[in-house]
């Protein structure tokens, strides 16, 4: 049953994740850039246009696979 509660807990964690990227595709890109800095790399988009689009598509994946991984626990949950 703890098995159950973990993937509960990652459900929401990716929801609130997928949720940020897709509606802050801005703030996204910054953050990794400060975590690409602190290794010793420059990262810089060629696009800005085409990576804030990439960004959100990118969360909306996040946010559909999400979904489907909350149906499917609560499926198993109800199973059991």
């Amino acid at each position: 049953m703890v098995i159950y509660g973990l993937l509960i807990f990652c459900d929401i964690l990716f929801l609130f994740i997928g949720r940020f990227i897709f509606f802050y595709p801005g703030q996204t890109i910054e953050l990794q850039k400060k975590f690409y800095e602190k290794i010793n790399w420059k990262m810089e988009p060629i696009s800005m246009k085409k990576e804030l689009r990439n960004t959100k598509i990118m969360g909306l994946f996040i946010l559909i696979i999400t979904f489907a991984g909350i149906f499917y626990s609560f499926i198993t949950i109800m199973e059991i």
